[in-house]
Formats: C-alpha cells, sequence, structure tokens
C-alpha cells in the first residue's frame, strides 16, 4: 500500500547536536501509526520537521506525493497536515467557537475587500464556518460552552478543543503530539475512544506522539520508536514491545 505520508531520510543537527538523524516514516491512507521514545528522544522536533518549524537539512517530506520541504508552516496546513501541540497553545482569551472558526478560515473564498464590505457572500461564508465550527464543538462535547473563553476550561476540555481545531484544518493527516498528557483515566479512555471514532468518520490518517503506553500499544496499529534521533525500531505493538533495543531504551541495562 502507497504512503499518504512518506518520511525519507529526514535528518537535522542543531550546532554539534544531532536531533534526528536518517528519520524514516511510511504510513499509508487511514493508518494509525505511533511515534514513541524516552524524553528527549527527538519526537517533538520530528513534528517540527513535518510541519515547517524547522526545514530538514537532509532528506525528504512528501504528503500524498507532493514535496513539502522548505514551505512556511501555513502552506503545510493547507497541504493536508495538521497538528496539535505538547504544550497546549490555544487562544485563551478568545472564546472556544472563535478558536475553531480562526482554523476555519484557512479554507475562506471571499476577498479581503468582500469582507470589509461585508458582502451577501461574505455573510453565507462566515455562517457556514460558524455551522461547521459548531459541528466539529459537538463531536467533542463542547458545543454548550462555546462562547466561554477557552483558558476558562478544565485541561481535558482544552486538549480536547485543540484536537477540534486541527481538525478544523481539514487535514489530510493529523499530528496529535501527547493528546493525552494531563488527562485523568476516564478521559484516557473516552480520548483513545475519540481519536478511532474521527480516523473513521473523517477518512484521517493519525501519526501521535504519547508517552502513555497503554494507550498506545492499544490504539496504534504501527508504532516507531525513536532514541536519540535514530529509529530503533518500528512495527506492530506486540513486536515493539518486545524489543531488546527498546527495552534498554526505556529501562536501561542492568
Amino acid at each position: 500500500m502507497s504512503a499518504l505520508l512518506d518520511v525519507q531520510g529526514v535528518s537535522i543537527s542543531f550546532g554539534g547536536l544531532k536531533a534526528v538523524q536518517d528519520f524514516r516514516l511510511a504510513i499509508p491512507r487511514g493508518g494509525l501509526h505511533g511515534l514513541i521514545g524516552p524524553n528527549g528522544a527527538g519526537k517533538t522536533t520530528v513534528f517540527n520537521l513535518l510541519t515547517g518549524v524547522y526545514v530538514p537539512q537532509a532528506g525528504n517530506v512528501l504528503l500524498d506525493g507532493v514535496r513539502l520541504n522548505g514551505l512556511a508552516p501555513h502552506r503545510i496546513a493547507a497541504a493536508g497536515l495538521a497538528r496539535t501541540f505538547q504544550n497546549i497553545r490555544l487562544f485563551k482569551e478568545l472564546s472556544v467557537l472563535d478558536n475553531v472558526r480562526i482554523a476555519c478560515h484557512q479554507r475562506t473564498q471571499v476577498s479581503v475587500a468582500g469582507a470589509l464590505l461585508r458582502t451577501f457572500g461574505w455573510m453565507g461564508e462566515e455562517a457556514a464556518l460558524t455551522e461547521a465550527s459548531l459541528a466539529l464543538l459537538a463531536r467533542f462535547g463542547l458545543d454548550g460552552r462555546a462562547e466561554e473563553a477557552a483558558g476558562g476550561l478544565p485541561y481535558g476540555d482544552q486538549r480536547r478543543l485543540e484536537i477540534a481545531r486541527a481538525l478544523a484544518l481539514r487535514p489530510k493527516v493529523l499530528l496529535l503530539d501527547e493528546p493525552a498528557a494531563g488527562m485523568n483515566p476516564q478521559e484516557k479512555v473516552a480520548l483513545r475512544q475519540l481519536i478511532r471514532t474521527i480516523r473513521d468518520d473523517l477518512d484521517l490518517t493519525v501519526l501521535l506522539i504519547e508517552h502513555d503506553m497503554g494507550l498506545v500499544m492499544d490504539l496504534c496499529e504501527h508504532i516507531t520508536v525513536l532514541d536519540h534521533g535514530q529509529v530503533i525500531a518500528a512495527g506492530t505493538p506486540a513486536a515493539v514491545q518486545d524489543d531488546p533495543k527498546v527495552i534498554e531504551a526505556y529501562l536501561g541495562t542492568g
């Protein structure tokens, strides 16, 4: 099966630190893939390379056959690669609804002049964006809090709102950076089901970084393991969790 997201030997160094070296990843359309590794392994750096925060010094990032290297982050988002962040980055002073509406504006067609003049075309498009945003919030159980300030939401709800905002871009691939961080066990169970549901209902491909090994092993179909910026294992959850290199990376040698 051909890869929707194809990462070919991507590398980057910061001074003398080889942060990511020869990273390779191929995820088919509809795949649910995990990226794991000890703290400092380079996982978030990989996400930054995929989304244009960093430009690869070697290798290529291909999305549906299109090379993304060197594109600005907003161009990569428009191409179909959306992400959440390890540290929540909502517009906390804005409403829950406006956080999602902002992402929807990536798809607007009306000109700046049309927006300034508030033409019928602009009003129709704004109404459609609001309706789509409310539908996304309803999927996440947040529609009843649409007018509240995003910063006032409980932590778990802020995590869900950030995923909803990423989905407003209508991505082909959704990158989730530690979506379960700070969640209690009940919230993690709900998140696991939510990720499966949005993958199936929205025809998404998902790549997630996560430290909760129980969630990763239960949720992901394939897993790549990173340590000191290099891939040390890749395969099914069962194969990865029994790999001696993975055990050593997490537990060390005794």
